[in-house]
């Protein structure tokens, strides 16, 4: 455990400290901050670091194994009705509970927090049931995910401008550190007892349909709200001047993360709970270990939270207002891919997913493969985003295209990397560019003049955009490479099928 805890740590360290740089950079160059400001930025630091560490190996000691055994015995006691009505409930209370759909909630001034949320939240337990059902019926997930954007666009067409990138965003903070583990989790346990050749590629992909269900219902819910009034989040740095004010900044925020956090994961604890009683009947060291990993995860999520909450968000905005403020304030381009390209390495869901990826293939498509993968997709679609806040150009001339050239792709790279790439989408949104990359982005919009609900917002959007590009042209050099449509990959896969299979149906 130690050993594993020591791995996390530097893993977490390697991850946030780029960024740190970055921003301390920016701090002795064009964007000053009062020392302060720095004192807040740096202890939300050292908190990220150590949440996202105990966070990850909570995921991997208790989260990742409740999904898989909540998902392999709804699918053994094969009630439809039984799975379809957890489903739902379980998407549903997971996602009103999700901190990052939270952090959106606030940002958006012209529709009121708890309608917002329950949208969305409708949206993620309908689609995590369509979801689910096409594993259990074996349809395939290019086809399906064709078949929603075409719905996406279509109707988008008569959604206003102001809610088009809202509606986006939503889709990718959904998708946030409680609900990927489990959601990942529960389509491998699905996918496993399900069996059949393509088992493990059907265990991804839940996420990227689970990501489609907040972009309708938030597009539904802005044919019914006025996009002006209203009041956005405060995000204005809060003054500190010594050590007490330093520890009264942060110390405000854990109580209220405390009970967030703790509501966001009671449905899961509860529900296998219920499963362990009826069902599993794991021992008492199994159940202990998980209970010691969801401790793990509690703390490690509540100073994650309360770190990116209380010492980035309001510093991502005040540099990004500094620097959109400059001359020559182009540079916020080159600047958001290079913040972009470091960022998403901070997310811990993005952990998860490369984790589970490299067991599932065998190796064959590894962790650092994946994480360069995606900070490439990342670098580009800041760097995008930026431009958008510069030009004011509308989010539909950079999301048709880049739709379109990912499912484009899926018809010829492997499926299990269409799989992949849809959910990074999802994953690589997290946190992290809710509350640094989307502040920042609203700041440098503010002190350019821009329009905030159509320039702004929708950097979320693009992040989750272009990861399904990347990662799929990355299938496509592996398709290449084994030459015979990814002969080796699929017998990897193959192999790891018939393992998991046979560990899952034994508990």
């Amino acid at each position: 455990m130690n050993r594993n805890l020591a791995a996390k740590f530097k893993e977490a360290l390697v991850s946030v400290l780029p960024i740190t740089a970055i921003v301390l950079l920016l701090n002795f160059t064009v964007a000053p901050m009062t020392g302060g400001t720095v004192a807040l930025f740096l202890v939300g630091s050292v908190l990220l670091i150590v949440g996202m560490a105990l966070f990850s190996l909570g995921a991997d000691i208790a989260m990742m194994p409740m999904g898989e055994r909540i998902g392999s015995q709804l699918t053994k006691t094969r009630k439809l009705g039984l799975l379809i009505a957890v489903a739902l409930i379980m998407g549903i209370a997971i996602t009103i509970a999700e901190p990052d759909l939270q952090v959106l909630a606030d940002q958006v001034p012209s529709v009121p927090n708890m309608v917002l949320i329950i949208a969305v939240a409708v949206g993620v337990g309908l689609f995590l049931v369509l979801a689910l059902l096409r594993i259990i019926f074996q349809k395939k997930l290019a086809i399906i995910l064709i078949l929603l954007y075409a719905v996406v666009f279509g109707l988008a067409v008569f959604t206003s401008e102001d809610f088009l990138a809202v509606a986006f965003d939503s889709g990718g903070v959904t998708t946030g550190p409680i609900t990927v583990p489990f959601i990942l989790s529960l389509g491998v346990g699905v996918a496993a007892v399900r069996g059949g050749r393509n088992s493990q590629e059907d265990s991804f992909g839940l996420v990227a349909i689970c990501s489609v269900g907040p972009i309708l219902a938030v597009m539904i819910m802005g044919m019914l709200f006025n996009s002006s009034g209203g009041f956005a989040a405060d995000l204005s740095v809060p003054e500190v001047t010594d050590f007490s004010s330093l520890m009264h900044a942060f110390g405000e925020a854990f109580p209220e993360y405390f009970r967030d956090v703790g509501i966001a994961i009671a449905p899961i604890i509860a529900f296998f709970i219920i499963f362990q009683i009826i069902f599993l009947k794991l021992p008492k060291t199994q159940l202990l270990k998980m209970a010691v990993g969801m401790a793990y995860t509690y703390i490690g999520l509540v100073l994650f939270l309360t770190g990116v909450n209380v010492g980035f968000m309001p510093v991502g905005n005040y540099i990004g207002a500094q620097i959109g403020s400059l001359d020559y304030n182009w540079v916020l381009i080159p600047l958001g891919m290079v913040m972009g390209f470091f960022v998403v390495m901070a997310e811990p869901a993005v952990h998860v997913l490369n984790k589970q990826v490299e067991e599932i293939t065998v190796g064959a498509i590894s962790k650092k493969s994946m994480l360069l993968s995606l900070s490439i997709g990342v670098a580009v679609s800041v760097g995008l985003a930026m431009v958008r806040v510069v030009t004011g150009l509308s989010i539909w001339y950079f999301l048709v295209p880049g739709y379109a050239i990912a499912l484009g792709l899926s018809f010829f790279v492997p499926k299990i990397f269409t799989a992949i790439a849809f959910d990074s989408g999802g994953v690589a949104s997290g946190p992290m560019t809710a509350t640094f990359l989307l502040p920042f982005a609203m700041g440098a919009c503010s002190a350019v003049g821009g329009n905030m609900l159509t320039d702004a917002f929708g950097i979320v959007a693009m992040v989750a955009m272009t990861p399904l590009v990347t990662i799929q042209i990355m299938g496509l050099y592996y398709k290449i490479k084994t030459k015979n449509d990814s002969a080796q990959l699929a017998a990897g896969i193959k192999e790891a099928a018939a393992a998991d299979e046979e560990e899952i149906i034994d508990l």
